[in-house]
């Protein structure tokens, strides 16, 4: 029996990997593993505007280019564009508006700034009081010491591999978004 692929899971882990905090860490930027820590894929950070999401065995899965501070593209093997990503609002980590590869709209929205918790929807929670959920993406830190980030993500069965790889994708933008390559990280 052959193990589920990356995005026929309805939940993995995407996180910081544990590093040294005396060495300086050379490694993937992110790792998406299985709920119960099998590794899955990578991401790396080629330059501050590009990033790489690469199964353990080296096959490229995503590319995500930034556009601006809150603007995401997501790209195939072949260049082609596999999705969108996008924050609105003066607070860029309260929603995140997507739209997959087949053009439909999902919103990836934390219902308030001291929610570790987001829900994907496809109206938008302040417009409609109980909209659909799709899925959510929970974050937590899991070094305080140095303040590794870990998302959850949890995608409902009806969601499509396509679809999936839209909201893994935004989860990386996510992490973008709150912590940039370089930079100084936003509050939770």
């Amino acid at each position: 029996m052959t193990e589920p692929g990356l995005f026929e899971l309805e939940a993995v882990v995407v996180g910081q990997p544990k590093r040294s905090r005396w060495r300086t860490y050379v490694g993937p930027a992110l790792a998406v593993s299985t709920v119960e820590g099998t590794p899955l894929a990578w991401v790396t950070y080629p330059d501050d505007t590009y990033s790489v999401l690469t199964k353990t065995s080296g096959e490229f899965v995503v590319g995500i280019e930034q556009f601006g501070p809150v603007e995401f593209r997501f790209t195939d093997a072949e260049g082609r564009e596999a999705g969108t990503a996008g924050a609105r609002g003066p607070v860029k980590t309260r929603q995140l508006s997507l739209r997959t590869e087949q053009g439909r709209q999902l919103l990836l929205t934390r219902p308030g700034l001291l929610h570790a918790e987001w829900h994907l929807t496809e109206t938008d929670p302040e417009e409609s009081p109980a909209p659909e959920t799709f899925g959510r993406v929970t974050v937590s830190t899991i070094d305080s010491w140095i303040g590794l980030q870990q998302y959850v993500v949890e995608m409902d069965p009806r969601l499509d591999a396509s679809e999936r790889r839209t909201v893994v994708a935004s989860v990386v933008c996510l992490h973008l978004l709150r912590r940039p390559p370089g930079g100084i990280a936003t509050p939770a």
